[in-house]
This record gives C-alpha cells, sequence and structure tokens, in this order.
C-alpha cells in the first residue's frame, strides 16, 4: 500500500502519510480527502469512507523554505524511474557521471540510474571516455517534485490539474 500525499491548505505539496494516519486526520476533521482510491474503503463500526490516496489540510501550516531536495540513492532510482540512463533496461544501481574516484561528489547532477551491467562496463570512465552516451541529463528535482516521483504520481490516473502540473 502506498503512502498518502498530503497538501497544505494551499494545495502545495507537504508530505506523505500513512494510509492509516491519513484517516485519522479526515476522521478528526484536519484534512479534507482530494483525491481516494477507486475500490478501497476504511470501514469501522460507524464509519465507512473511501481510502485517501491525497488529502488537503483544513488550516495553512508554514514550513520553512528548502530549496532542494535531500540527495540519496533511492532518490536517484525514483528520479530516473529505475530506467538505466545507458540503455534504458531495469536499473538497479546507481552510476557516478564522474567517478568518486576522479573527485565526483554524491549530487543529483552527477549521478544515475544503472543496470549493474553498464555499470560494471563504464568502470572508473567518464560516460565519454566508455563511449556510453547518456540517453538523459541528470536534474535536480525540487523537494515537491522528489516527493511526487516517490509517490509514483505517474500512477495516479486522472490527476487533478493543480497536481498533474506539480507532477510534470
Amino acid at each position: 500500500m502506498r503512502d498518502t500525499l498530503v497538501l497544505n491548505a494551499s494545495f502545495e505539496p507537504l508530505s506523505t502519510v500513512t494510509l492509516n494516519r491519513a484517516v485519522v486526520l479526515v476522521l478528526q476533521d484536519k484534512a479534507v480527502v482530494e483525491q481516494a482510491h477507486p475500490e478501497l474503503r476504511m470501514r469501522g463500526a460507524a464509519v465507512d469512507i473511501p481510502a485517501p490516496r491525497v488529502i488537503r489540510l483544513c488550516r495553512y501550516v508554514r514550513v520553512p523554505f528548502r530549496r532542494q531536495a535531500p540527495w540519496s540513492r533511492r532518490g536517484v532510482l525514483v528520479r530516473d524511474r529505475h530506467r538505466c540512463a545507458y540503455c534504458g533496461r531495469r536499473a538497479t544501481t546507481v552510476d557516478h557521471v564522474v567517478p568518486r574516484s576522479r573527485g565526483g561528489q554524491d549530487t543529483w547532477l552527477n549521478t544515475v540510474a544503472s543496470c549493474a551491467e553498464d555499470n560494471h562496463r563504464k568502470a572508473d570512465r567518464t560516460p565519454a571516455e566508455a563511449g556510453m552516451p547518456l540517453l538523459r541529463e541528470p536534474f535536480e528535482p525540487t523537494p515537491a517534485d522528489a516527493m511526487l516521483l516517490a509517490l509514483g504520481a505517474d500512477e495516479f490516473e486522472a490527476l487533478p490539474d493543480w497536481l498533474a502540473r506539480d507532477a510534470a
């Protein structure tokens, strides 16, 4: 089961919570359901509500401004949708464009998802030296983009306009 996306009262993505936590927020009238799972319902003795996929807080919450999404290996794989940047097959590892042995850092712009075979073949070289051009350039996602990608925003069928803009 995927987590539930929590939007601020202004519709900006804030975080993700477990399905149980999302239901509690809705039942306490602290949030409203913006999008629900089409076939999943949460039932109790006196409750029968659709299982929320996206909830929006009823009150605006101030959050400190975050300039960039924190880098992580999982984040790189999610950003690249688990597709190898060299061949397009399923990626299971992260490769450094400029190898760490040559001063390459763990940053969004220096890492790409890679299959183990291509990662091994590229070895301690740059893509140009290995004759392995990148299919797409690495980019740095915004914190909101990183959250939506981690949620699998591409799997949300019929995204509302306000959420589709942020996911693109």
